[in-house]
Parts: C-alpha cells; structure tokens; sequence
C-alpha cells in the first residue's frame, strides 16, 4: 500500500531535514518534488494542486522559519494537510429503529460481497446480531458467495430465488425484525458499468427498506476511476459512505487521497486484504502515517492486542525487556506473531528507520525465515529451549537433521537469539535510550 508514494516522499524529506535552514527556493523545489510523486500515485490534479499551495503558503511562512528544525517543520506540515485532504473519519449510522439496514452498492468486481461478509464480521464482533441479504438474483455466483460467507461466520442470509430485489430486501427486513437482528446488510446487484437500470433497482430498493447507511465499494486499483465512479453513483443516489476495497494491492494510492476530496463522500472503511479479517476502519491520521512513511504503530498494537492472551502477553513482555528469555519464549512469540496476520501487513506498519528497513525485506522470505526458525526450535528438546547453553556440535547437528535445515541456519538463529538477548539487556540499563534511534 502506497509503496511507490512512500519512497518518492521520503527521498523529499531526507534532503530537507539535511537543511538547517530552509529558502523559499529550497521549500519551491521540494513542492515540486512532492507534486510530481502524488501525480504519479495517480492523485486527481486538482486535488494535488490544492494540497501543494496549502503546504507551500505554511512552509515559507514564520511558522517553518522560526522553528529549531525547519525540514521537520515542513514534514509535519505535509502530515496535518494530507490528513486534511484524507477528510474526517464518520462511524457507521446505528441509531433509531432496528434493524438498520446497510445498502451495498457499486460496480461488478469491486469486491461488494466480500465487503458484506467483512461487515458482518466486524459488527458481530461488535455485539450486534446481523442477517446477511443475497440481493443480487442476476449472478449466481454471488448468492452462492455470500452463503459461503454466511456459513463461515455463522451468519444468516437471506435469499429467495425468482424474487427481485426491492420485495427481496421488504421480506428480509420483516423476516429481521421479527428475529430480533440488529443490523441487515443488503449485497446488491453490480452492473459492469454506471447504467439507468441498475440506479432505478437501487431507488426502488430503498423504497422499500429505507437504509440506514448507503454504502459505496470501490476498488482502490482502478486509480482515478474510482473517483469517476463515486462521483457517477453519487449524483444518482443519496450516498452516506465509501468502502475502498483492495488497498493492500495498490501501490501508488492515489483514488484513497482524491476520492473524499473530488466527491464530498467520506471513507468509512478500508479493505486490506482477502481474509474476513482484514477490514480496517478508516483513520485519516494513521493512514497519512502510512504514506509518509511512519508507519501505522496504533494499529500494530491493536493486531496485537487481538492475537495476544493480554495476562500471557504481559509475562512475555516483562521477560523480553528483561532479556531473561529462553528459546521457549521466543517459540511462544513466534506463534502469537503469526497470528497477527501476513508478515508483509505487519512490516509496512513498522514506523521511522525499524519501518524502511523492514520494507527492504521480501515478506516471502521472511514469511520463510520465520517458519524455518519456528521448524529449529520446535527440533530441540525442552531442556535445549529452555537452556541453549547445552547446545553442543552434536546437538546442534541432531537439530538441524530433524529440522530440514543445515547447522549453519542452527548456528546463526543461536547468534540472533545471543543479539536480542543483549540488546534487551542494554536497553533496561539505558533506560531505553536506544529505542528513538530504531522509530524516528
């Protein structure tokens, strides 16, 4: 996400936090370079336009000169007016009578009942009783998409065949109402492109159930189509809401940038990826973090907190600190690691210096360095795991034969354990002095 933009900004950055003093000529060159890098991250011209004369008035103005350390000025700069241009965040309506009903809207493709199946996820998650509406008769495959969902997450869907949409989604509300469900989420029809037919179902539908919330779901990899797209469904239907979809597989972001800015609508959530999990709400400050490239660290933390038991965490985050960790440990964090979910999801979160260094790293080949150290350790007995000390020439040959691996990975996740056991140390007695160097 955002790969392309990120690195283009950070190469702006490093030579205006080489300055101690800033010159309009020296802030104009900068601009132009951050101009450049949003156009080619396929960000709407005149959303770009914008942004840059707004940074540019702050930039040579006293509040860039009087500071101690002017590039970084700027850079905070760029921050506050990118999480502008990102709009405010909007929650979900939920007041009034129940059971609200959420309208899925938007083109063929762009991933509308996947979307369905990962807010009734997240709503459940959140306490709400949710009845899932297979609204669209006209591809098979979708209704048969949605049940699967439905059956994975334990979900009811609603779907009687030969019946159109609008008396469709009439007969569910009734059928939600009088179940006690909360929340009804309606995956309509797609068409393959804006058509008269598709928005006259759509009114017709909410005819029929008036909708709580009129929700948008626009494939972030059409780029600045997306934004052609929004603006097409909002000048026909009252929108309340955007889903961008497939944002972990666009690598410039520019349709995430313009979209809220081109067409009025907010961004409610961001889907990030294929499982039923990776549906993020949208956060303008975290996601503007993301793209300058310091990282998402609220968000890490919150994958963390889900995968982790909190009292077992607690145990292995006084031990880690301490340094007085076994090899056992370590397993055990490996394991509440992958939990957290793609290795390359977690890496891109990382902020500062730790962040650009991990994004040098293949997440293939660090998904395969972690099940490789996993495989090693798992090899040795409990006594070896919990004392390494033991670990002789022989052991360790025993370890690699039963691991599938050479003594040489044996030996050098040995080393690495030695490392993080000493850097710990040195930290405790530092009082964690050398952590800004790792995040700034």
């Amino acid at each position: 996400m955002f790969e392309n933009l990120t690195e283009r900004l950070n190469e702006v950055f490093k030579e205006l936090r080489r300055r101690g003093k800033l010159t309009e000529a020296d802030v104009d060159a900068a601009m132009r370079e951050v101009r450049m890098a949003l156009l080619e991250a396929d960000v709407n011209y005149g959303v770009a336009k914008d942004f840059i004369s707004r940074v540019r008035e702050r930039s040579i103005g006293s509040e860039v000169s009087k500071a101690l350390n002017p590039g970084q000025q700027v850079i905070k700069i760029v921050n506050e007016e990118l999480i502008a241009t990102l709009g405010e965040p909007e929650r979900l309506n939920l007041t009034g009578a129940r059971p609200h009903v959420l309208m899925l809207v938007g083109l063929q493709g762009s991933g509308k009942t996947t979307a369905a199946g990962k807010l009734a996820r997240l709503l459940r998650a959140q306490g709400e009783r949710v009845m899932l509406v297979a609204a669209d008769p006209y591809r098979p495959a979708a209704v048969k998409q949605l049940q699967t969902l439905g059956e994975t997450l334990n979900v009811p869907v609603h779907h009687e065949p030969g019946v159109l949409p609008p008396q469709l989604a009439a007969n569910a509300f009734d059928k939600a109402a009088k179940g006690g469900f909360t929340v009804l989420i309606l995956d309509t029809a797609g068409r393959s492109q804006l058509d008269n037919a598709l928005m006259d179902e759509l009114k017709a539908i909410t005819r029929k159930v008036p909708p709580a919330e009129t929700l948008l779901v626009v494939d972030a990899m059409v780029g600045q189509e997306a934004v052609n797209i929004a603006k097409g469904f909002r000048d026909t239907i009252t929108l309340s809401g955007l889903i961008l979809t497939k944002m972990d597989g666009d690598a410039r972001g520019g349709a995430a940038i313009s979209i809220r800015s081109v067409t009025g609508v907010p961004i409610k959530f961001l889907g990030t990826g294929e499982a039923l999990d990776a549906l993020e709400v949208y956060d303008p400050g975290r996601l503007s973090s993301r793209i300058l490239g310091m990282g998402d660290i609220i968000g890490l933390i919150e994958k963390a907190e889900a995968a982790y038991e909190q009292q077992t965490s607690m145990k292995q985050a006084e031990k880690l600190m301490s340094g007085d960790f076994s090899l056992e440990d370590f397993a055990d964090q490996l394991r509440q690691l992958k939990k957290m979910g793609p290795i390359g999801k977690i890496l891109e979160m990382l902020p500062g210096n730790m962040g650009q260094m991990a994004r040098q790293v293949d997440p293939k080949d660090a998904e395969k360095q972690l099940k490789l150290t996993e495989a090693i350790i798992n090899s040795m007995t409990v006594k070896e795991r919990r004392n390494p000390d033991v670990l002789n020439a022989n052991r360790r040959r025993r370890i690699a034969a039963g691991s599938g691996t050479q003594v040489q990975d044996v030996n050098r996740l040995i080393k690495q354990y030695r490392d993080a056991q000493r850097l710990f140390k040195s930290l405790r007695k530092s009082g964690g002095r050398g952590l800004p160097r790792l995040f700034g």
